[in-house]
């Protein structure tokens, strides 16, 4: 089993989920663990990849014994926006802001609505450079969701072509030269720039599910069928007379192949010009070729024809030691498709030359409340025992005012005043402790909402079904159908700042009414009630008996309605918590 000191990374490609597991040494990393699966990637099945995906994770974890840890993931090159901006000479404690306008700037949404990231690119010009990353909040949650439905917890999140940068500087230390880093994934191709200190990237949706794509069109097959006849049969057939040494069959498929290529090869050369005008480069002098499509028969022939430059295989790994654990000869023949888990290893190591980490809302609000922790139990802590030694203090002087008045009875009346001062501070720091208590109190009770309300996100994975209200709710009964009452009245929604619109008889909070939408989708929110049943915050129990189904569901509509024009039909579900919350 990887012991915690261990580094989980996770690349989460379109067609291949790969899990690594490193520990930092201090010469670097060592690969101790390596697994790989693959999905199809067929466009006509992406409503069913969510759940392929988190099965595959789930495996993986299963199978290198990672438990329930934290794992640094990576995002496709497609799903960020990556900008890279110049900026003028400026002091450092100037440059937050001014990147935080270049990125409003430059990030095509609301900077509210998306989650990002900067960092200084070491170039050695006059300007400073940075490089910007971003991702809509909502495609982050989304997919953060998946990976915490497996079990595993968020260590970081970086993005795939900054993590093979980070794997190509690491282990191609002394080349300095112009480099086209070439990853060629299932629907997206990174192309991973690097001169010296200059970085540039670029990703463009043309993968290896483009060739199976242009065969099955060709062929006129399915999917499936055209990608058995990539993986077994498929290469590229290369310029003078080579197809002519081919069998009919391997040569008319070779050429469509080929043919689907074209459009890579004319984006790679309009990048490289992107690199020389933007980033003021110079041309590629050689092309290192990594992703799982970089396995195709004469591919690396075709892009040498091509593009007149020569062609090699990345190899993240020359640097990277390998445990006993790992299979040699698997890593072998997939040694150029580790690089984003080796740049998120050294990411997590904190040895990588650019340092992106792009929080999900869900992993931000545990950080809070991580950061916040240590301070409020410290501050309680030396509260109480400044309390208790103040206690022991006066109890000292109780003691010695009892012994006075016992050899002094004939000033009995004379000490009667000092001994009610005493009472009075007694009293005084009883009413303290129980102050302090119901600070306490509430600080755990603010826990406990936010606790329920992440457990209860985690558990809504569907792009099909959302949840638009959570209201904490208290009296709940089980005669007749389910039901409580709210604990905030009506005034809320028109409430002024500063006042509260608590119920004041209400002391309790037991359950949780749920409500929502969902896309024609019913069944969905049937799949939901089903995961919620394994929550550690809500229980399906009430007077030791189970609660029905039926009693829980308060509304699921099958379909919106068509007479308002309504785009989502509603739901409610109303459930009990594991432990109530106290409100005062």
């Amino acid at each position: 089993m990887a012991d915690q000191q261990s580094i989980i990374a996770l690349n989460i490609g379109s067609q291949r989920i790969s899990m690594g597991v490193f520990a930092p040494t201090k010469k670097g990393l060592v690969l101790k663990n390596y697994g790989a699966t693959s999905i199809l990637a067929d466009p006509a099945t992406e409503a069913a990849r969510i759940p392929q995906v988190q099965l595959a994770i789930k495996e993986l974890a299963k199978g290198l014994k990672v438990g329930n840890q934290k794992a640094a993931y990576a995002l496709s090159g497609q799903s960020v926006f990556v900008r890279f901006v110049k900026l003028p000479p400026l002091e450092s404690e100037n440059m937050d802001e001014l990147v935080k306008f270049e990125a409003q700037q430059n990030v095509p949404f609301p900077i509210d609505e998306v989650v990002w990231d900067w960092e200084k690119l070491e170039t050695g010009g006059i300007e400073t450079e940075v490089v910007i990353v971003a991702i809509k909040s909502d495609s982050l949650n989304d997919l953060n969701s998946v990976v915490a439905e497996t079990g595993l917890g968020t260590r970081l999140v970086d993005c795939a072509p900054i993590a093979l940068y980070n794997a190509f500087r690491y282990n191609y230390q002394g080349l300095e030269e112009s480099v086209l880093l070439l990853d060629i994934g299932a629907k997206t191709s990174n192309l991973i720039y690097a001169e010296g200190g200059k970085f540039f990237t670029r990703s463009v949706s043309i993968g290896g599910s483009n060739l199976t794509s242009a065969i099955a069109k060709d062929y006129n097959v399915s999917f499936a069928e055209a990608e058995n006849s990539k993986l077994t049969n498929g290469l590229v057939t290369l310029g003078g007379g080579h197809a002519g040494q081919l069998d009919e069959a391997t040569a008319a498929l070779g050429t469509v192949i080929r043919n689907a290529l074209t459009r890579l090869t004319a984006e790679i050369q309009r990048t490289n010009t992107l690199f020389r005008s933007q980033q003021g480069g110079n041309a590629p002098t050689k092309v290192l070729l990594a992703g799982g499509s970089a396995n195709l028969p004469y591919l690396r022939e075709f892009l040498e024809e091509k593009l007149s430059l020569p062609v090699e295989t990345f190899n993240p790994l020359q640097r990277i030691s390998v445990g006993k654990g790992v299979d040699v000869d698997t890593l072998g023949g997939e040694a150029h498709m580790l690089g984003e888990l080796v740049g998120l290893g050294l990411r997590a190591a904190d040895k990588s030359v650019v340092g992106i980490d792009l929080v999900p809302d869900a992993v931000q609000a545990q950080r809070d409340i991580t950061r916040r922790k240590p301070a409020l139990i410290l501050a309680s802590t030396l509260f109480l025992a400044g309390l208790a030694a103040w206690a022991g203090f006066k109890a000292k002087s109780v003691g010695d005012g009892k012994a006075f008045l016992a050899d002094l009875e004939k000033d009995e009346i004379n000490l009667e005043q000092p001994a009610r001062k005493i009472e009075k501070l007694l009293k005084a720091e009883k009413e303290s402790l129980q102050l302090v208590k119901s600070y306490a109190a509430a600080e755990k009770g603010r826990v406990s909402v936010i606790d329920v309300w992440n457990d209860i996100s985690k558990h809504f994975v569907s792009e099909n079904v959302w949840v638009s209200d959570l209201e904490f709710r208290t009296n709940y009964t089980l005669e007749g159908d389910a039901s409580s009452d709210p604990v905030i009245d009506a005034s809320f929604a028109t409430a002024n700042y500063g006042s509260s619109s608590l119920q004041e008889e209400k002391e309790m909070v037991d359950s949780v009414s749920i409500k929502g939408y969902h896309l024609n989708k019913n069944i969905e929110v049937l799949e939901i009630l089903k995961r919620l049943k394994t929550s550690e915050v809500l229980t399906f129990k009430w007077n030791e008996k189970d609660i029905p189904d039926s009693q829980i569901i308060k509304l699921n509509m099958a379909a919106p309605n068509e007479e308002t024009g309504d785009y989502a039909a509603p739901f409610e579900l109303v459930i009990p918590l594991a432990t109530p919350i106290k409100l005062n």
